[in-house]
């Protein structure tokens, strides 16, 4: 078993042509832009965030349905619970596949407010 050598920090240079080769696969993924849009920073957590917007407003529909379904039935304003239950545990999923770097990013992204507030 003394054989095995871990070699984590060993670089190797690139040859001419393997460099040709990676600066002709550069040029040409920075000239897509749909590709370049998809993989950029704030294209990243874009489709998790949508998720989160759309489960959040399901919770809020789903409030209300529990209120609004408390005067009918105690089962079906139950399942409207579970249901916001259920976008409550989307919401966090998502939240952990963006991670605490996505958040920043996309909160970086979010339109200042235009309202200013006097401090005290």
């Amino acid at each position: 078993m003394f054989w095995l050598i871990q070699c984590e920090n060993l670089t190797v240079p690139l040859s001419d042509d393997e460099q040709r080769i990676l600066r002709e696969i550069e040029d040409q993924l920075s000239a897509d832009e749909k590709f370049a849009s998809a993989v950029s920073s704030s294209g990243l957590y874009r489709h998790s965030a949508k998720r989160v917007w759309w489960s959040l407003l399901g919770m809020v529909a789903c409030l209300v349905g529990v209120v609004a379904t408390l005067q009918i039935h105690y089962l079906v304003a139950f399942g409207a619970f579970i249901g916001m239950l259920l976008f409550a545990l989307v919401i966090e999923r998502q939240l952990r596949l963006i991670g605490r770097a996505g958040v920043q990013d996309l909160a970086q992204r979010m339109p200042k407010p235009r309202v200013k507030f006097p401090r005290d």
